[in-house]
């Protein structure tokens, strides 16, 4: 509540010079404050572009220290690895996704091999970067399947776990995953692993060169309308947030992030638990794109990003985050 009034207050006499500027700012933005993605691909010593999204790359596992060592030295606490299977490794069931050689457990290998716990790494648990159809979860008369795909995400994050993955991340939107997931991690001794739980994650229509960077796009079969959230609804995150920690989630993801700014503040005020937003693909796209035809000035990065905090999120999934010392002013 403002008190006084005008002439006696002026509100801009604090924003007269830049030094009173930064002393009042409510929000900052730092390293520690963002997850770096990264795409892996099969094969050696390859860097490849993703022709959608303008400066980011997929990474041979062996070529993986060439983005982490980045990563670390800028500090960011935490990468998150994301598969580009090759073809003729999905099929129906996403049975890849159990390989203990598969790109993911060979990636969470190489980098706790050479850096150990300099960083951490969040896995992401689904299996539509596995699958022929392309969806989260299973399908069986043309229906994602709830109960059996929970079995399905509980082996695959004790893989995850096995290989030394700090933090996993079901995206999926499956019912009830969460609880199931703790309770398989407690029961075969991996209590300290994480659970960063994709509580709200909407059907969106700005996922399209995310799916492009792990090959699902042109596979995938209809809509993720079933699962995940109708993007008129507010309420209904909330219900899902309210699930999700009450079966152990150790932190939530909104996904994704511009357009739900105010889910991030509603979670936030009502629950008071770590949130985390996930500054999706086609947003990154849409401004790198407008950046680089000078539609828009590069400030807008920062704009975008600081506006996260200001909703109340802990933390931010970024394209941006391998920049940030460039990007935080």
């Amino acid at each position: 509540m403002i008190t006084g009034k005008y002439p006696n207050l002026r509100l801009r006499r604090n924003r007269k010079e830049s030094w009173s500027r930064r002393l009042i700012q409510e929000n900052t933005l730092s390293p520690s404050d963002f997850i770096l993605p990264i795409f892996l691909i099969d094969g050696s010593n390859k860097r490849e572009n993703i022709t959608t999204m303008p400066d980011v790359y997929r990474y041979s596992v062996n070529r993986l220290s060439q983005i982490i060592d980045k990563a670390i030295k800028k500090g960011i606490p935490m990468v998150a690895l994301f598969p580009k299977i090759k073809k003729n490794l999905k099929n129906q069931i996403g049975s890849e996704s159990l390989n203990e050689d598969n790109l993911i457990c060979k990636g969470i290998i190489e980098i706790k091999k050479k850096y150990k716990n300099q960083i951490g790494i969040m896995c992401d648990v689904a299996l539509d970067p596995y699958t022929s159809h392309g969806h989260d979860g299973l399908i069986k008369s043309k229906q994602i399947i709830n109960d059996e795909t929970i079995e399905a995400l509980i082996n695959q994050s004790l893989l995850q776990a096995e290989m030394g993955c700090d933090v996993l991340a079901p995206s999926d939107m499956m019912d009830g995953r969460v609880g199931k997931i703790r309770k398989a991690l407690d029961k075969s001794n991996y209590q300290n692993v994480q659970i960063l739980s994709y509580a709200v994650k909407y059907a969106s229509s700005f996922y399209g060169p995310f799916r492009d960077a792990v090959g699902s796009n042109r596979s995938l079969k209809g809509n993720k309308k079933t699962y995940q959230m109708d993007f008129r609804n507010s309420d209904e995150a909330l219900r899902e947030v309210a699930l999700d920690v009450k079966e152990g989630a150790d932190m939530v993801m909104v996904k994704h992030g511009m357009p739900y700014l105010d889910i991030i503040k509603s979670i936030k005020e009502k629950f008071k638990i770590p949130v985390f937003a996930y500054q999706v693909s086609g947003e990154y796209s849409l401004i790198s794109n407008a950046i680089q035809k000078k539609i828009i000035d590069k400030d807008s990065i920062f704009e975008t990003l600081i506006a996260f905090k200001r909703a109340g999120a802990n933390a931010i999934v970024s394209y941006y985050a391998d920049r940030i010392d460039k990007i935080i002013k």
